[in-house]
């Protein structure tokens, strides 16, 4: 009887072996990444020069709460809205003119 029990101990702590680095390994840092993704889309602002998702380079000149204003390009009557979290990268605007 001992012997069933030191192997349902032993099944336990492999469990939350298991459970402890696949927290480690796949959770924290998706969650990490997804801190990062809403800081950078909580401080964008109008001027700052973004990369979409699809690849797009281009420059914010209206926001709202969910959706911004791009306008790509030199040509000034290219202006697409799209969701905030179709922005890939931001690059701030006083680091652009530097």
């Amino acid at each position: 009887m001992t012997e069933g029990g030191m192997g349902m101990g032993f099944t336990i702590v492999w469990m939350v072996v298991i459970f402890g680095i696949m927290y480690f390994l796949m959770i924290r840092p998706q969650k990490k990444e997804q801190k990062r993704v809403q800081a950078m889309l909580s401080s964008m602002e109008v001027g700052d020069s973004v990369v979409t998702t699809g690849g797009f380079y281009g420059v914010i000149i209206d926001m709202t709460d969910e959706d911004v204003i791009i306008e790509f390009g030199n040509n000034k009557n290219c202006r697409i809205p799209m969701r905030k979290q179709a922005i890939a990268e931001v690059e701030k605007a006083e680091q652009a003119s530097a």
